[in-house]
């Protein structure tokens, strides 16, 4: 059995709301058209009789009856009774049963043979102790006809009002998810194509499509950046670690075919373990763009003094100090993530030392005004040529491996950048021919509070 649309089940529970509706205001309208008729009926039967009260003239033991007194007058019928209950004037009603007690101006319903009749009496006093009874009778109307009255005009008004109802209901409702088929549209095509680049586009708005189309879009774009960040990686890890696997299985292959001496397979040994070094790095940083880019493992940011931490990374590395030369001031409080943060000053200082002059220095300086954090790595090397500068931040791109004592994969500039724009940051390079390079690292200044005094204590 083919199950229902949404369209079709809301359709079908708007009109059986309304059915349901439209039978609760037919009983409502059954019963105030009851009482209004009896009310009206009522009202109609005091103005008869007393119309007729008006037209009634007692004098003495006599009454004479007015020239406008009439004893049936729309629908009401008025009788006139002596004291002991005769008949002297008038004509009771063929259905109606002359039996009924009198009492005075209390209108009630009595029954019939056929129906119900309204009656009300009138006590007329007259000389010496005598008097009249004056009668108004009224046949009561009758629910039967009313309530068939009102049934056939819903029995003939109902069905077209339903239909209406249904029709108009899956209209609009057809009419109000119009996005969503837009939005699954969308992602059948996405799916289907296998094209993350699509979006929804919806136009702005509050309602909940344009929020669900919103998140749908930034869940395509997150897949596109896990999906394009895979083949980067994929294709960035088969690229780079096939010449460092094919010097391993090379070397291998050789120490196999041919009988090695103590001095060369030590040297097929220490060949082997630098390729597998290199290796581990080229993957390490893969792993940390790949991540940075993704924000699967996002920055723990916190406040912490910047010089502290730039003294603890040059004392934790084997670099050679009398070469290094650094100018850093005490207490320049930052918001980073420490980790990632001594990983870019790593990076930029064995940049500085790789690329320098051989026996040259390095200068490390830290200061900071009122915008920002400025850290800048100064090398003395050959400097890098300008049309080159915009071309090193990209990964695997180096300027010139040869002016290097080691080859690099030639991630770590573009690691760096990476970092500085996750803190919110950017670098900048200074450089020209034989004049050295200056990597800048531009940070947005930390308020330096007592809270974030407390905080580097307590970290």
């Amino acid at each position: 059995m083919k199950k229902l649309s949404v369209k079709t089940k809301l359709t079908g529970w708007l009109t059986l709301l309304m059915l349901l509706l439209a039978s609760l205001l037919l009983a409502f309208l059954l019963s105030v058209s009851r009482k209004v008729a009896f009310e009206t009926a009522i009202s109609q039967l005091s103005q008869v009789v007393q119309s007729n009260l008006d037209q009634l003239d007692v004098s003495g033991s006599r009454f004479e009856l007015g020239s406008d007194f009439s004893f049936y007058r729309n629908g009401v019928s008025t009788l006139i009774y002596s004291q002991k209950e005769a008949l002297l004037a008038g004509q009771i009603p063929v259905f109606f049963a002359g039996g009924e007690a009198f009492r005075d101006r209390i209108i009630r319903k009595v029954p019939a043979e056929k129906g119900q009749y309204l009656v009300v009496d009138v006590w007329i006093p007259m000389e010496r102790d005598n008097g009249i009874w004056v009668r108004g009778i009224l046949e009561a109307p009758e629910d039967t006809l009313l309530v068939r009255n009102l049934f056939l005009v819903a029995f003939i008004a109902l069905p077209f009002f339903i239909a209406l109802v249904a029709l108009g209901s899956y209209l609009i409702i057809k009419r109000a998810f119009r996005p969503l088929d837009h939005i699954t549209e969308t992602a059948v095509a996405i799916n289907e194509a296998k094209d993350l680049f699509r979006r929804i586009h919806l136009p702005s708005g509050s309602d909940e499509f344009c929020r669900l189309a919103d998140t749908f879009d930034e869940l395509f774009g997150r897949l596109e950046r896990s999906f394009e960040a895979e083949k980067q990686f994929a294709a960035d890890a088969s690229h780079e670690l096939r010449t460092p696997i094919s010097i391993i299985k090379g070397a291998c292959e050789y120490a196999k075919k041919y009988d090695e001496t103590a001095e060369e397979r030590q040297e097929t040994i220490s060949m082997i373990y630098r390729q597998t070094l290199k290796m581990s790095d080229l993957i390490s940083k893969l792993l940390s763009m790949t991540r940075l880019e993704q924000g699967t493992e996002p920055a723990h940011m916190k406040a912490l003094d910047f010089g502290e931490l730039l003294h603890s990374v040059c004392e934790a590395q084997s670099y050679d100090h009398d070469r290094l030369v650094l100018a850093i001031p005490e207490q320049i409080i930052v918001i980073a993530d420490s980790v990632l943060l001594s990983q870019l000053v790593q990076n930029l200082i064995e940049n500085a030392f790789k690329y320098g002059k051989p026996e040259g220095h390095v200068w490390v300086s830290l200061e900071r005004d009122e915008k920002e954090i400025l850290l800048r790595v100064r090398d003395d090397g050959i400097g890098i040529p300008a049309e080159e500068q915009e071309k090193i931040w990209k990964r695997f791109y180096q300027v010139d491996a040869s002016h290097s004592k080691e080859g690099g994969a030639g991630l770590g500039l573009a690691l760096v950048q990476q970092i500085a724009r996750l803190h919110g940051g950017y670098m900048t390079l200074e450089s020209g021919p034989d004049s050295g390079s200056t990597f800048a690292l531009h940070l947005p200044a930390a308020a330096k509070t007592e809270k974030n005094e407390e905080s580097i204590k307590k970290n």
